[in-house]
């Protein structure tokens, strides 16, 4: 009796232990999915995070290009002692513009009177750029817009010359890296 009591209790511990054995195997194949999908989920979170990666970094060298480029187009656009650097202005910045023909005859016009002499010599008109400080916005349809408020020197035969603050407003093409619009408006 002793030996059918004995054998029963090893039994129930064999089964019992059996038992624990299939449950310890499914909670290990539980913990190896958990794993699998942690893993993917690692993995995604990487992608994901180097696309944003890629994308500020691109913005950003973008919204510097804008800016630079607005900076430069003002710094050329205001700098002129006479006729001859008057009429070099465009040819000097025309590799960062893609602007329409009206808007560049508006912005590039000869410096002529109706006569056909040169205005800018005969009253002596300089123009000096000092400083700017140039703000983008938003990247939007592959166009960020980019403000630049620049300061500017000018005088003319018998002036004495004054500051003036000019603010200048932009639309640059991310595709083509070129501004394709400037608008000029003098602050008073």
């Amino acid at each position: 009796m002793k030996n059918k009591v004995l054998l029963s209790i090893m039994g129930l511990l064999l089964v019992g232990l059996g038992i624990m054995t299939s449950m310890t195997n499914g909670k290990r194949a539980q913990i190896q999915q958990i794993r699998k999908a942690l893993s993917q989920v690692n993995k995604q979170q990487k992608k994901v995070t180097t696309q944003i990666d890629n994308l500020q970094t691109t913005y950003n060298a973008n919204d510097e290009q804008a800016k630079n480029d607005l900076l430069r187009f003002a710094k050329t656009y205001y700098t002129f002692s006479g006729q001859s650097d008057y009429d070099q202005r465009f040819s000097q910045i025309s590799d960062i513009l893609s602007l329409s023909n009206n808007q560049k005859n508006q912005l590039f016009d000869s410096g002529l009177d109706e006569t056909g002499g040169s205005r800018i010599d005969n009253l002596g008109l300089t123009s000096q750029y000092k400083t700017a400080t140039s703000y983008t916005s938003d990247l939007d349809n592959q166009t960020i817009e980019v403000l630049a408020t620049v300061i500017i020197q000018t005088s003319g035969t018998g002036q004495k010359a004054i500051n003036q603050t000019i603010l200048l407003h932009g639309w640059f093409d991310t595709k083509t890296q070129k501004l394709t619009s400037i608008k000029i408006n003098q602050i008073q």
